[in-house]
């Protein structure tokens, strides 16, 4: 795949140079794959880093503005969020780390600009999992899943509790003791994690992973989730982040040794290779034990180029051929596989398909009753 030949937005990030020169027409498209990638605010905070907000059209710079005042108030509203979570949580006893999003955002990193997320997730020590739901029931969080199917799920099998949603300001938490669920084939250590954590500053028992831990958690949720909707944001997350770290005296030797301890090489190494590929980011030659650590046989290899490299693209008409829904079903496939053994995975989507949309009709949802209680 040449560069030419990537969709603009996938251009946009590995090129920025070639912005300046768009016509209307590109920029038209280019604005429509950035919005279904979830990145158009990515794309003015780009612009606006290299002064070029002038140079495109007048259209294209309103429609820009406008997202930046939606990213602005979004990161507002996530810091304010963090504050409640915190205060709530702060009589658990354990340290509140922030994961993805929220911890970008924080850590005032420069993959936080323009960042959009829907939830806020963190990690806790599964020791305080009770207390820490207790606390936020407390503070005006609930569940979102009510169904007994999705509770025995989310609790015995998965690596965090069903979301919670706040009950009046209608923001949601996840609430992660591990970030691989207890059925995985791999099975980091969350201790490694916690104990790894470094602390946001000014924000006295707020804390986001150690670099290295926050490059592979990422490149597990993008490359384990089975989810492509945001794909080529999680990419850009990536290729953010390793910019930005690998300037660190023995980031990549450490990142190596991590992603061994915390049996991650095989995420990682997709992680490099596609933040390579697609958006250019430079790797060092000390990348190349982190990358080939977790080198796939090559018909696996070329399998997954050929699925990824469709399924990473923008979920737009323009960046599709004729098998781009078949690789994203596939990834759906694999990462609903790499979640669970076979016979619980067929069990299980078995109850999601025809035994869950039958349970709980005409019972009244938690969340209604509380809203509407005198």
């Amino acid at each position: 795949m040449t560069p030419l030949s990537l969709p603009l937005a996938i251009r946009a990030f590995r090129e920025p140079s070639c912005l300046a020169g768009l016509t209307a027409a590109e920029w038209h498209l280019l604005l429509r794959q950035c919005s279904k990638a979830n990145l158009d605010a990515r794309l003015y905070y780009l612009l606006e880093q290299r002064g070029e907000l002038d140079v495109i059209p007048p259209q294209a710079r309103e429609l820009l503005e406008w997202v930046r005042v939606i990213a602005e108030r979004h990161a507002q509203a996530a810091r304010w969020e963090v504050r409640h979570i915190h205060a709530a949580l702060r009589e658990t006893g354990g340290p509140l780390i922030l994961l993805k999003g929220a911890a970008y955002t924080m850590a005032q990193l420069p993959s936080a600009p323009g960042r959009l997320y829907s939830d806020i997730d963190i990690l806790v020590d599964e020791a305080l999992l009770s207390d820490v739901e207790k606390a936020l029931m407390l503070h005006g969080w609930h569940t979102t899943h009510h169904d007994s199917y999705d509770q025995r799920y989310y609790r015995q099998w998965m690596h965090e509790l069903p979301p919670m949603m706040h009950i009046h300001r209608q923001t949601a938490i996840d609430v992660h003791h591990a970030i691989l669920p207890r059925t995985a084939p791999v099975h980091p250590d969350p201790q490694q994690l916690r104990d790894g954590a470094v602390p946001v500053p000014g924000i006295e028992g707020v804390y986001v992973l150690a670099p290295e831990d926050m490059v592979l958690h990422s490149a597990t949720h993008l490359f384990f989730d089975g989810e492509c909707d945001h794909g080529l944001r999680d990419l850009v997350d990536l290729d953010a982040l390793l910019r930005h770290f690998s300037t660190r005296p023995g980031f990549w030797e450490g990142l190596a040794t991590r992603a061994h301890l915390l049996q991650l090489t095989r995420p990682l190494f997709y992680a490099l290779r596609y933040t390579e590929r697609l958006l250019g980011t430079p790797l060092p030659p000390q990348a190349a034990a982190a990358r080939e650590a977790g080198r796939p046989n090559p018909v696996l290899l070329a399998l997954m180029d050929s699925l990824f490299h469709r399924a990473l693209m923008p979920m737009h008409s323009s960046c599709d051929d004729r098998w781009s829904a078949t690789a994203r079903f596939l990834i759906y496939l694999r990462g609903n596989w790499l979640r669970m053994p076979p016979l619980m995975l067929a069990r299980h989507l078995f109850h999601k398909a025809f035994l869950s949309p039958n349970e709980g009709k005409g019972d009244t949802p938690a969340a209604e009753t509380e809203l509407e209680r005198p």
